[in-house]
């Protein structure tokens, strides 16, 4: 099991920018495939984006796609999710999610079913 904790979330304006980060402990940091979900009120958490255990495949949806870069610096037991051109849409909280990695290249849309661990989430603001 690996411990995680989110943090960099704050209020900007639309159109500005955002680091989220995610710190983990253990020494088996760099055998887990990461993932950064969403989750506002009243509904269910979405996926956003993932990276696996060598940093060599990143998978995003749509929504973010060409805006938010994920990656990872297992020398560092850190996650980061780099966020360009912020929409009010993106006003959630985000968290961030870790698996033994079974995938080695991501090639779908990740669940939160595939992560059995998991942050306290870090909210993001984005004001119109």
């Amino acid at each position: 099991q690996v411990q995680l904790s989110e943090s960099g979330g704050g209020l900007v304006q639309a159109g500005g920018s955002l680091r989220l980060s995610c710190a983990a402990s253990g020494r088996t940091f760099s055998m887990y495939a990461m993932a950064w979900f969403r989750q506002a009120p009243g509904k269910e958490r979405e996926f956003v984006s993932a990276i696996n255990w060598g940093g060599g495949s990143t998978y995003y949806v749509d929504s973010v796609k060409g805006r938010f870069t994920v990656s990872r610096d297992n020398a560092k037991n850190t996650v980061y999710l780099q966020m360009n051109s912020l929409k009010p849409e993106d006003t959630v909280v985000y968290y961030c999610a870790a698996a033994r990695d079974r995938w080695g290249v991501i090639r779908r849309k990740l669940e939160m079913a595939d992560f059995e661990s998991w942050g306290q989430g870090t909210q993001v603001t984005v004001s119109s």
